[in-house]
């Protein structure tokens, strides 16, 4: 059985008994209603009940684990965006580890860093990635666990750019959504690698948090309160301390020295455009995603698109020279 056959096992049965949390917290609140003359009935409906929820949370843990699943990159970016702290924690092969999964060629002495966002992979920027087009910088592409804290691996993040095995005078790094506080973070550590840092770029990074991070704290505060809503609120409860981590964003201080750029997205042509101030590229706001150095501010733009725009490239080239 693979390892993603496993663990759909586990959560596929997990489902079967949040479920029937569900029903038994509705059945029950109906019996107490009802009073002592429907106790022959509860006991009647519980026991068929029980039975029903126990055999088809058998039936989903035996098909799942018979099932030959693999694991792409973008279903372990998914899977590790939204449990990997737990992946991490029992040593899951799902987890994936903070690694330089590729690295441009001649390694020369000016390097970029890109490092992708929540839920994503190194092959969110594209095939034809911003890194390969940026005339005299060697990219580095950073695939890693974006479900763990952002501290966590910020920590990492600094440890592998350190362990670079070559002679460099220069380092930007660009980090995308999540991947902008994964960075800045770790420049606020500190390091002697965090001299050679020249530049940093931002997209579409809340730096105060992202709104959908904030109503889903939310949203599991209030489904906690009724017996109804708690298993939707244990749900919610599972997400990730990496998806925890952006509802507030990281305001770390920026190195002083460098140079630092942040791209700001709305769907709408201009930021001032009433849908464009409350809902920004779809997931960050544009006031989130500004910061105390250059700005960039693109109209009529997804926050996904940041990634392989035409525009952000032009930009990356004007900056990192």
């Amino acid at each position: 059985m693979t390892a993603l056959g496993r663990l759909a096992a586990t959560e596929l049965a997990g489902l079967s008994r949040g479920i029937g949390d569900v029903h038994f917290a509705i059945s029950g609140r109906v019996f107490r209603a009802l009073g002592p003359p429907a106790l022959p009935v509860r006991v009647m409906h519980d026991a068929v009940a029980r039975g029903t929820y126990a055999a088809v949370c058998g039936g989903l843990w035996a098909g799942a684990r018979a099932l030959p699943l693999d694991a792409p990159p973008a279903v372990l970016g998914a899977l590790n965006g939204l449990i990997g702290d737990e992946l991490h924690a029992v040593g899951s092969p799902l987890a994936i580890p903070m690694r330089a999964e590729r690295i441009g060629e001649p390694r020369g002495r000016d390097v970029a860093v890109f490092v992708h966002g929540l839920g994503e992979t190194e092959l969110a920027w594209g095939p034809a990635p911003y890194g390969d087009r940026l005339p005299g910088w060697t990219p580095v592409y950073v695939r890693y666990n974006t479900g763990r804290s952002i501290a966590e691996n910020a920590a990492e993040l600094g440890a592998l750019i350190e362990g670079l095995d070559w002679k460099i005078e220069r380092i930007a790094l660009v980090g995308h959504s999540m991947g902008g506080l994964v960075a800045r973070s770790a420049c606020a550590r500190g390091g002697a690698w965090t001299e050679r840092v020249t530049h940093t770029v931002s997209l579409g990074t809340p730096h105060d948090g992202a709104p959908l991070a904030q109503l889903v704290h939310g949203l599991a505060a209030a489904l906690e309160r009724a017996p109804e809503t708690r298993p939707f609120a244990r749900f919610l409860g599972r997400r990730s301390a990496g998806i925890r981590d952006l509802r507030r964003g990281v305001r770390d201080p920026l190195l002083p020295g460098a140079r630092h750029g942040f791209v700001a997205a709305t769907v709408t042509a201009t930021d001032t455009h009433v849908v464009g101030r409350l809902l920004g590229d779809t997931l960050v706001l544009s006031g989130s995603a500004r910061g105390e150095g250059d700005v960039l501010d693109l109209g009529g733009t997804h926050h996904l698109a940041l990634l392989r725009a035409p525009a952000v490239h032009r930009q990356l080239q004007a900056w990192l020279t």
